[in-house]
């Protein structure tokens, strides 16, 4: 199977489900951004840091898998010069809209956030990066491709699910609050998933999903060239998840930076 097309379906059907990270913002989060009063999500509740973005005015911000019209029409409005990258159609033109609606200028552009050969070197001096890596299987080529088309300088703000959570079964905890350990990690939906559970996702269009270990999360950002500089972690709420957000967090963002003089190739 093809796991980008796959995903890339499934996530258009998502927009039309109007699943939360679909819908875009209202005109009044955008007039609030125009004014300075503006946050946004890596994670599902806890808004980033402001201290940890640069200055947004005439800066270069790539959205990276980061579709939806939520996150790049409010850094636009609060000044930056936006590209949102993304895998899905449908969610490409959720920014559209927004963009449209507002008169904003935002670049959409579709792809593989594994490969943005699409980008010079050096094209950018912010990429926010929200929670999706999960939907592919290899996240070491995501924190390599970043670090080339990042400036010196520039910073990289990326959210992502603790691989905890792979372990329980879902449908289990979310329909009798029980939490059992049935998974070994790295999880894989195309591995793990019985046929069954497989045609149903495919039926009701879910997109498939992988855990990273935190080596390859963070590590693999240092190992790519980055420096950290800011960590936090987050949890869903209980209409967002199963019961393991009782108990612990369950995701967790980073904020690194590529160092002036790295080659644009250090990885």
């Amino acid at each position: 199977m093809d796991i980008r097309d796959y995903n890339r379906r499934a996530w258009d059907r998502q927009v039309g489900a109007s699943n939360p990270w679909t819908r875009p913002v209202s005109h009044e989060i955008v007039e609030a951004a125009r004014r300075g009063d503006w946050s946004v999500l890596l994670t599902p509740t806890k808004p980033v840091p402001r201290e940890w973005f640069p200055e947004l005015t005439g800066s270069q911000v790539l959205c990276l898998a980061s579709g939806g019209g939520q996150q790049g029409p409010v850094l636009a409005a609060a000044g930056a010069n936006v590209t949102v990258f993304d895998n899905s159609p449908r969610q490409l033109q959720q920014d559209r809209t927004v963009a449209e609606r507002e008169g904003l200028e935002m670049a959409t552009v579709e792809g593989d956030m594994r490969d943005l050969a699409v980008f010079p070197d050096a094209s950018f001096d912010l990429i926010f990066h929200p929670v999706s890596n999960c939907f592919v299987p290899e996240v070491i080529p995501i924190w390599q491709e970043a670090f080339r088309v990042l400036r010196p300088g520039g910073v990289l703000l990326a959210g992502f699910a603790n691989p905890v959570i792979y372990l329980f079964d879902v449908e289990l905890a979310e329909r009798t609050g029980e939490l059992r350990v049935r998974y070994r990690l790295p999880y894989s939906d195309m591995v793990d998933l019985n046929e069954e559970a497989r045609q149903r996702y495919s039926r009701e269009g879910i997109p498939f999903e992988f855990s990273h270990t935190l080596e390859e999360q963070i590590g693999g950002q240092l190992e790519a060239g980055f420096v950290l500089t800011g960590f936090y972690e987050d949890r869903e709420t209980e209409e967002q998840g199963v019961p393991l957000w009782q108990y612990t967090s369950t995701y967790m963002a980073t904020r690194v930076f590529k160092p002036a003089g790295k080659a644009a190739d250090a990885s």
